[in-house]
């Protein structure tokens, strides 16, 4: 056992930096006593060597992870606009993400760059009157009032939420113009956003449109109340959050055109690196995609470093990444849904498929169905405790669901491609898209339609429970004899 542990060094190390990053959302401490203390004890590391010395090494990068974690959280909680509550003045803003459309007004992440004679750099929420939106990487001036964030309210506690964002305020804009747009890296992320939205659904309006944005930019304010419900209902909400299946496509498609073109294979994984960075800055920080983004940009690198990539390792470095710069992710409900599906993937999906292989399923459906069941097992108990619902019909919705995702992305992808030489092109490859964003938009609403899709009561959910354990009962002995006579 000892030994197993010592080989697994890397992901045991990894996983500790982890658990010291996440223990900051409990507990925090001082950074300067904790340093020095795992100073001391990775001096001690030294003097020893095996078991022993990977002991203290994890200890130590757990405490450094526990200071950093710590400092990185007291810094995200330091807001200087938290004193001016109620106060107006002229300020400086750049739109940092998306705006969406509410009923009765525009939201849209932002940081104030100054605000009266104060110069600073805090992000902030955008509350502005229904209207014209601002774009993505706009510099405003604008009249705004500093407010707080409404507390708990109909299951939302928007300022929590925010907080955990480091938003601690909402500027109300009474009225403001565009004087430019942003540079550096944000405006590079600006502007690939822009040519994927303008390609990727040209010529389409409505639900297609919106769906495809959904889809490759986890973009669904242009989807409708009832349709964004129907999404949830069904399981499938998660197709409109970027995922590591998107990143895998963008790689594959800079590994392909490399190979058409007759480019050696390290053209390709720097193509490969390029493109998933690009990707990763137009989509903006997803948990999910910076995970993906992660773990394909080692993977490349491993390749270019004729090194083995683990995907265990992979998958520790993208938790590294994400709760080093904000702890706080920690208790977003994309960042434990990503996770737990991946975990799901690496551990249950195995085993769900050899459970299968007895059943008149075909290799592709039998993995489908294996990956819905153990994903949705594994995020059901986190979809109850932070949305209190839980999605019943799942599995046949992401097995209905998945012959239409891969050509969606793919041909999304192509459009984006071929845009910058034809419109036409990248129109009629949008056209045919389109189609395939219907057919999802029928199997949510065909299955998010039924009365049994959802549960959201604690007595249904306990109704089910039971079932699935009497059913369990039932199967556990009937398939132990099935696995036996096999053998």
């Amino acid at each position: 056992m000892s030994e197993l542990v010592v080989r697994r060094s890397p992901q045991v190390l990894a996983a500790s930096l982890c658990l010291g990053l996440a223990a900051a959302n409990a507990v925090r401490v001082n950074g300067g006593v904790g340093v020095v203390v795992a100073a001391l004890i990775g001096a001690a590391a030294l003097g020893t060597g095996g078991l022993h010395r990977l002991v203290l090494v994890a200890t130590a990068l757990a405490l450094l992870g526990w200071c950093w974690g710590s400092s990185r959280l007291d810094a995200l909680d330091r807001s200087p606009l938290s004193t001016r509550l109620d106060t107006a003045d002229r300020a400086h803003l750049v739109v940092t993400g998306p705006a969406h459309a509410g009923r009765y007004e525009i939201r849209a992440p932002a940081a104030v760059t100054r605000f009266g004679r104060l110069t600073m750099h805090e992000p902030v929420l955008v509350k502005l009157p229904r209207g014209r939106a601002p774009p993505q990487g706009a510099i405003l001036q604008a009249l705004v009032v500093v407010t707080a964030p409404r507390g708990p309210e109909n299951g939302f506690d928007e300022r929590t939420w925010l907080r955990r964002h480091g938003v601690h305020v909402v500027l109300r804009v009474d009225d403001w113009r565009m004087v430019g747009r942003r540079g550096g890296i944000g405006g590079v992320a600006d502007a690939v956003r822009r040519r994927l939205q303008r390609s990727i659904a040209r010529g389409l309006h409505g639900e297609r449109a919106a769906v495809l944005e959904g889809v490759v930019l986890g973009e669904d304010s242009g989807l409708s109340d009832d349709l964004r419900r129907q999404f949830r209902a069904s399981g499938l909400y998660h197709l409109l959050a970027v995922s590591g299946q998107n990143v895998a496509l963008v790689a594959a498609s800079a590994l392909l055109l490399t190979w058409l073109l007759g480019l050696p294979r390290l053209v390709g994984e720097l193509g490969a690196l390029a493109a998933i960075g690009s990707y990763v800055l137009a989509v903006g920080a997803q948990p999910s995609v910076i995970r993906a983004g992660v773990a394909g940009a080692l993977g490349s690198l491993a390749w270019l470093t004729a090194r083995a990539a683990d995907r265990w390792h992979l998958l520790l470095v993208g938790a590294i990444v994400l709760l080093a710069w904000n702890p706080y992710t920690l208790l977003d409900a994309g960042f434990q849904f990503s996770f737990a599906a991946v975990l799901a993937i690496f551990v249950l999906v195995p085993r769900f498929e050899r459970f299968l292989e007895g059943y008149p399923l075909g290799t592709r459906l039998r993995t489908v169905v294996a990956v819905s069941a153990a994903c949705g097992l594994a995020t059901g108990p986190i979809a109850w405790l932070q949305f209190h619902s839980l999605q019943v019909l799942t599995v046949p919705a992401n097995a209905l669901a998945a012959p239409a995702v891969v050509p969606l992305l793919a041909l999304a992808l192509a459009a984006a491609a071929v845009a910058p030489f034809s419109d036409g092109a990248a129109a009629a490859i949008a056209w045919l898209n389109g189609w395939c964003a219907a057919y999802l938009v029928t199997v949510a609403r065909v299955i998010g339609g039924l009365p049994i899709a959802q549960i959201t009561s604690t007595r249904a959910l306990l109704i089910v429970l039971a079932g699935a354990f009497l059913l369990c009962a039932y199967a556990s002995p009937r398939w132990e004899f099935f696995r036996r006579s096999r053998a």
